[in-house]
Formats: structure tokens, C-alpha cells, sequence
């Protein structure tokens, strides 16, 4: 018999807050995170603003930050929302020799954790100094020559993705599976999803699982700007994050980190552990289409969504809600519709359904945690989540998306989605734990 997986502990820092009551407190007062960029100059960027972290400091988490000083910025996000799920979970950190009865070897994690930034300033420097006008290219040993004698090699490794794992296990001690998936927008809801499967199948009994990302520098705007991926509205960053809207043009990039501690239901009750909720479903697939299209049928996304649904054995007519991808772009807001027609059938424009990256952005890597997250504290109070900034809906995306205002309703079974450039989709089904 499979391992049931409950939720027993949370952890967010992100552009609304630095821990979940004050993120979810944030939502349901309608606020935003979304201001002009501040974490490099923008000025010369079609867009300006972003969805920044802000009043951050991991030395408010953990008793040696010394471990964590060249960690990335998204690692160190990552830090801080692990030792808040944890001290909800009743898990130790800081500590070679744990008194909470944990066997640290049957403790893993699992994160979609994002690429961190480069030393810009050194990068772009040794690049300057390397190019050979007369030939028209780069010199790469001089090159080489100027970043060795500037650029930090620490600094360095540390853009790699899996580091921010191996910080969570220097944090936690946990010596159990450690795995890194970065497949784009939907990385820590696969991390989540595939954590969960490796509880049931008996590989853990733990697993710290999220996603920790930061794009809000030079070479991350830049990208989504040539794909013109971003909204351009400077003149009021504050609304520009508007899903299923008639104006949308593009979301807002964001940063953070989001982790839950999923644990096996028999390792919870056997620790006392308060459970949250329940992973009761997870679904993914890959739409074998375009790099950074969704197929026009919405192909994948249907796919997921089914998976999802028969593993929680629920039915169309057993969701309360939909914690839908929204980015704000033009193509993806239209076939995540189409998607959820498709699927839901004659119960689609009864089903509710939102986009917290109104709110506080696109959080890239962990926004799927943070959304999940978000189901847990609406299934908590019994309250849906808002779309802010629905002003002029698209009458093509003609879904109840819960305009402007949360709303209160009975919330036990939830689906919450995630989409990735390169057709990756990733599906999870959280329900109230009876």
C-alpha cells in the first residue's frame, strides 16, 4: 500500500513578504510586490520595474550565515523559507546533532531550483577587454586572463543550480535523496510532485521540496525582453500584472524562494506533527511542440490536468478551485483557458480559478511552490484567492477568475498548475487532510 503525503511544514519569502502569514495577509488585502527595479540599473530596459524581494536578510535564519555568504540570491531565499518550514514542521536546523528524532538519512530534498546570476560587472568587463575590434572577435585568452584575475570562482559555482540543495542540506543535515529539476516555470511543482512519489514509494520519509529563483539582473531581463515575454507598463507597475485581462501585454518578473516539507502520513502521526494539508494528485507532461510556445490545443496542459486528476482519484466535479498558471501573456492565459474548458467540460465555468502572480509576479522557478502554498492557507480559511487588476476581462477567457476581490467559499480539494518553456506541464491535486 503507497504512502499518503501531507504538508506539516511552510516557508515563503517572496516580493509580498518574508514569511507565508504576511504573503497571504498581503493577498487577501489585495497589495501587490511589484515597484521600479532596484537591483540593477534598468533605466535603459524597455521595461523598468519588477517584482523584487525586499527587506530581506538570511541572517535572520539561521545561526551560521557564515555557511551561506557566497550562496546566490535565490539560495538565500531558499534558506529563509526552509527554516521557517521547518520550524512549523518541529525540524531542527543549525545543528549537528539533532534531538527531534529525525533520521536525517531518511530526509531528502528536492528542489526546482534556478540558475543564479553571473558577477555581471566582472563578466561584462573581461568581455570588453577581450574583443578584437580589427577582427571582429573575442580574444578568449585574454578573455580568460582578465576574469581569472577578477571574477570570484566561489561566486562562480554557485550559479549552479543544484548549490541551493546542498545549502538546504547544510542547513538541515538531511542526508536523504537530493535531487534538482529546472524545467522553467514549472520546476518546484515538479520538485513537489516527484518528492511526493518518492515518499509514497517508501525512498524517504521527508523531503524538503520547492523551488528558489532570482532573473532580476541584466542577463534575465534581457532574455525575456527579446521575447517580449515581459509587460512593458511603466507607467503603472503596479497593474501591469493583469491575467486573463483584454490588455494584457506580458508578466512581471519576479523572485523568491518557496518550500514545503512533505512527509509520509505514517511519519507525521508517529512525530505529531500538525498537517497542513495533503498531496493527494500529480500529473506531467511535455508538449513535444515548440521551445517556448504552448500547443494551440493546449495538448500538454490537458494531459497534466487528467494525470493529475485520476491519481487523486477526483473527479471535474470534486475541484473547488483552480490555482491556474495566469502568467499575464497573451498566449498563455488563452490556452490555459482552453485547457481548463477542455477538461472541466460543463463544469469549467462553475469551477473557480485564479492568478496570485498578479500579486506578487512571476516567481519563475519556485512560483509553483508559492502557489501552492497559497491553495494550502485558501483550503485553511475557506477563502479564494483574487485576481487583481481584472478591470476589462478577455471575453474570449469568459471564466469565473475571481475578479479583483477574494471570496469566501468551502475549499477541501484544490488543482494547482504549472507551465514551462519547452512544453513542460506539471500538475498537482492538494486537499484538506481527514
Amino acid at each position: 500500500m503507497k504512502e499518503r503525503v501531507v504538508i506539516t511544514g511552510m516557508g515563503l519569502v517572496c516580493p509580498m513578504g518574508n514569511d507565508v502569514a504576511s504573503v497571504w495577509q498581503g493577498i487577501l488585502a489585495g497589495k501587490n510586490g511589484v515597484a521600479n527595479t532596484t537591483v540593477f540599473d534598468a533605466s535603459t530596459f524597455p521595461t523598468k520595474f519588477g517584482a523584487e524581494v525586499k527587506d530581506y536578510d538570511v541572517r535572520n535564519f539561521t545561526k551560521n550565515p557564515a555557511l551561506h555568504e557566497n550562496a546566490s540570491r535565490g539560495t538565500t531565499f531558499a534558506v529563509g523559507a526552509t527554516a521557517q518550514a521547518c520550524k512549523q514542521a518541529g525540524i531542527e536546523i543549525d545543528t549537528d546533532s539533532p534531538s527531534d528524532g529525525i533520521d536525517r538519512r531518511k530526509m531528502g530534498v528536492y528542489l526546482g531550483a534556478g540558475e543564479g546570476s553571473v558577477d555581471n560587472v566582472n563578466f561584462f568587463n573581461a568581455v570588453a577587454n577581450a574583443w578584437d575590434d580589427e577582427n571582429n572577435e573575442m580574444d578568449w585568452g585574454k578573455w580568460a586572463d582578465v576574469a581569472f584575475s577578477n571574477m570570484d570562482a566561489s561566486y562562480e559555482l554557485e550559479q549552479e543550480p543544484q548549490m541551493t540543495g546542498g545549502h538546504l542540506a547544510l542547513l538541515t543535515g538531511a542526508r536523504g535523496p537530493s535531487r534538482s529539476c529546472l524545467t522553467a516555470c514549472a520546476a518546484s511543482t515538479q520538485a513537489i510532485g516527484e518528492a511526493a512519489m518518492m515518499i509514497r514509494s517508501g525512498q524517504a520519509d521527508i523531503m524538503i521540496s520547492g523551488g528558489a529563483h532570482s532573473m532580476i539582473h541584466p542577463l534575465g531581463v534581457s532574455g525575456f525582453s527579446r521575447l517580449t515575454a515581459l509587460s512593458r507598463r511603466n507607467d503603472s507597475p503596479e497593474t501591469a500584472s493583469r491575467p486573463f485581462t483584454a490588455s494584457r501585454d506580458g508578466f512581471v518578473l519576479g523572485e523568491g524562494g518557496a518550500i514545503v516539507i512533505l512527509e509520509s502520513l505514517t511519519s507525521a502521526q508517529k512525530r505529531g506533527a500538525k498537517i497542513l494539508a495533503e498531496i493527494s494528485g500529480f500529473g506531467s507532461s511535455n508538449d513535444a511542440f515548440r521551445v517556448t510556445d504552448m500547443h494551440e490545443e493546449a495538448r500538454g496542459a490537458v494531459q497534466a490536468m487528467k494525470a493529475a486528476l485520476k491519481d487523486a482519484d477526483v473527479g471535474i466535479d470534486g475541484i473547488d478551485y483552480i490555482s491556474t498558471h495566469g502568467t499575464s501573456t497573451s498566449e498563455n492565459d488563452s490556452i490555459e483557458t482552453l485547457a481548463i474548458k477542455t477538461v472541466f467540460k460543463e463544469h469549467a465555468k462553475d469551477t473557480p480559478a485564479s492568478s496570485p502572480k498578479s500579486m506578487f509576479g512571476h516567481l519563475i522557478g519556485a512560483t509553483g511552490c508559492a502557489e501552492l502554498i497559497t491553495c494550502v492557507m485558501a483550503i485553511r480559511d475557506n477563502i479564494l484567492p483574487q485576481t487583481m487588476n481584472l478591470n476589462d476581462p478577455d471575453p474570449e477567457l469568459d471564466l469565473d477568475f475571481i475578479p479583483n476581490k477574494p471570496r469566501k467559499a468551502e475549499v477541501n480539494t484544490v488543482m494547482s498548475e504549472s507551465f514551462g518553456f519547452g512544453g513542460q506541464n506539471n500538475v498537482l491535486i492538494i486537499k484538506r487532510f481527514e
